[in-house]
């Protein structure tokens, strides 16, 4: 006897830009989109009938559909408008599930001013959520962002690891810290000014990855977790991931010439990952 276990089926990387036109200024945002929908949809899988089945790309179609009367300003908005429209006309969907990311775009600065209609994208860092819900449940919110590339040239050190007769890597009480940290934390309610929390959240976690003494990545990695927690009460809990970006000092001695920790040389692959969940008690 065979069964569907399970399944699920949507529409992928479905790339949304909006403008929004202000009497001063414009807003652009650039999102990228994917449905999965989950249901009554064994009759399609297992006897090849589609009248369940919603097209992939009329989901597509309903990204820009919406997206011309939507008036969120979050991707966490956006996702909670999409998954309102699935829901109320797809009976046979028992869960949706949207995932969005949102690329760092920002007013370009020329002459000292913030131009109203031209753009910058400064960084490769991702703003990130996934909305999700069942017929007759809340929404679950999980946001976060990816590939915030962070450095710092001090208060950096790894020492009294563990050695045996493999290990080679020499102690240092000096050295550079970089990784492109990933943040994902879920929210205890759906309704949120998920703007600012948002930026509470990452001011938090780079104001303590910049004064924290470290004393590895996992103990930088904690305090940023923990201190994040102790101060947005609107998160359940947090979850870090920060993998190393080496800059390995480089060796001069072959040229007669010193290294006071000024000379590095980049390299990222391979690289130790490191990732912890923080919760509260209770």
């Amino acid at each position: 006897m065979i069964t569907l276990a399970e399944n699920s089926y949507g529409k992928s990387r479905v790339r949304l830009a909006k403008v929004k036109r202000h009497a001063d200024r414009h807003d652009f945002r650039e999102w990228t989109i994917e449905i999965r929908l989950e249901g009554d949809f064994e009759s399609c899988f297992v006897a090849g009938d589609n009248s369940k089945i919603l097209p992939t790309d009329t989901m597509k179609n309903t990204v820009y559909s919406l997206a011309r009367s939507s008036v969120a300003d979050t991707i966490e908005e956006f996702g909670k408008e999409l998954l309102s429209f699935f829901l109320s006309r797809n009976p046979q969907v028992s869960r949706a599930h949207i995932l969005l990311s949102e690329k760092a775009w920002e007013h370009l600065r020329t002459n000292g001013k913030s131009h109203p209609t031209a753009f910058v994208q400064s960084s490769g860092e991702c703003q990130t959520t996934e909305v999700a819900a069942s017929r007759d449940g809340a929404p679950f919110i999980r946001s976060g962002f990816e590939n915030l590339v962070i450095l710092k040239t001090e208060d950096s050190e790894f020492a009294g690891f563990l050695k045996d007769s493999l290990t080679t890597l020499p102690e240092t009480s000096d050295r550079l810290l970089a990784t492109s940290a990933r943040a994902r934390w879920n929210y205890s309610a759906s309704d949120l000014p998920f703007a600012a929390l948002r930026s509470s959240v990452r001011d938090i976690l780079l104001s303590v990855f910049a004064a924290h003494i470290s004393k590895s990545v996992q103990h930088t990695l904690y305090a940023m977790g923990e201190r994040v927690l102790a101060n947005v009460p609107e998160i359940d809990d947090v979850e870090l991931t920060m993998p190393n970006k080496h800059y390995l000092p480089a060796d001069l001695s072959r040229f007669g010439q010193d290294n006071p920790n000024e000379i590095f040389v980049p390299t990222d692959e391979p690289h130790g990952t490191i990732k912890a969940r923080l919760r509260r008690q209770g």
